[in-house]
């Protein structure tokens, strides 16, 4: 290794360097993409055109297909399915817009035939559009979100952030939340405890931050804190990077009870004090329930001055009838051992 190669201003400079060229190809991917959905827009603005002045109807976008397929063979994205795509495209959004919308433009195309397939309202279409670019989802993952209602559960649970945290924290705060969550890949019996909901949340780490949001890193389950000689274990701790804070968890598979709401206001004491440190925002509170009803909690956080919301969760529960049938791991384990 040479000595340029170590020396602080060549390390500077090529990192400078390096952060350049991936923003210029990021740019050159958006500009490419804004370009492709700039035509789809303008052919799907033609074919309307011709379609209200000639009265063709649907011919002509079978007669244009096989033109353009005729005149570009290389090129995909001409069939007659993609052309009515990019007609749907242009009647959707052109009655509140001239140009393709800025939350729309950042996506590919695949992304936005999945949302004009089963959004039918322009804001609501918007909603997604602008939750997919922030958060990078797959199309898999938008499909996901639309099948569950992301648009009327975002930033809906019942909390006292508006009362105890400052503009614009407060509001970006309350849209960080949920209500309520969709943990659809957990697997319950009824007589299931927070434990229980812990393990499999845990262990299925990566759908549960998936649901919980951007932003959200997992610090720890049961994680300690000393306070007075005495030992206490909060059941999740987060760290949120776009509200610079803590994030303590707690679950309770029952319905919400305002006594929730002291434990977790002394958790969220303890680790402002040991844990928060300089440039970090008072640490959020998140009382996870079965079941809640929301005067409870809008009385029982009314004059709590430490930031806390209360959302409540759905899972698939197995019946009791079925949970007897189902073997106990020791019962697997001697199965298993049985047959080596």
């Amino acid at each position: 290794m040479s000595l340029i190669t170590v020396h602080v201003d060549y390390r500077l400079a090529l990192s400078e360097i390096k952060q350049r060229i991936q923003t210029t190809q990021m740019r050159a991917v958006l500009a490419a993409n804004n370009e492709l959905l700039s035509l789809y827009w303008y052919i799907g603005q033609k074919i309307v055109t011709l379609q209200q002045a000639q009265a063709w109807g649907g011919a002509v976008v079978e007669e244009m297909a096989k033109d353009l397929q005729a005149e570009h063979p290389g090129i995909q994205g001409f069939s007659r399915t993609s052309l009515f795509a990019m007609r749907q495209f242009y009647l959707f959004l052109s009655p509140r817009f001239t140009i393709v919308p800025q939350a729309v433009g950042q996506l590919p195309w695949g992304h936005i035939r999945t949302i004009l397939a089963k959004i039918k309202d322009v804001d609501i279409a918007l909603f997604y559009a602008s939750a997919c670019a922030e958060n990078g989802w797959s199309r898999s993952i938008l499909d996901l979100q639309i099948e569950q209602d992301l648009h009327l559960r975002q930033g809906l649970a019942p909390s006292n952030f508006k009362a105890v945290l400052p503009a614009p924290q407060s509001e970006l705060a309350q849209q960080t939340l949920k209500d309520p969550y969709m943990f659809d890949f957990l697997t319950l019996s009824q007589r299931a405890v927070e434990r229980d909901v812990e393990n499999q949340l845990v262990s299925n780490i990566t759908r549960f931050l998936l649901e919980l949001g951007k932003g959200f890193a997992f610090l720890g389950r049961q994680y300690p804190l000393e306070v007075n000689n005495r030992s206490y274990f909060l059941d999740l701790l987060f760290y949120h990077t776009r509200l610079k804070c803590y994030v303590v968890v707690e679950l309770k598979t029952g319905e919400f009870k305002p006594e929730y709401v002291g434990k977790i206001n002394f958790y969220l004491s303890a680790v402002d004090d040991l844990l928060r440190g300089e440039g970090d925002q008072p640490s959020i509170g998140l009382i996870l329930c079965k079941d809640k009803t929301r005067l409870d909690v809008e009385y029982a956080l009314r004059d709590v001055n430490k930031p806390i919301g209360v959302s409540s969760f759905i899972t698939k529960e197995i019946p009791i009838d079925i949970q007897t049938q189902l073997p106990t791991v020791a019962e697997i384990e001697e199965e298993l051992a049985g047959k080596l």
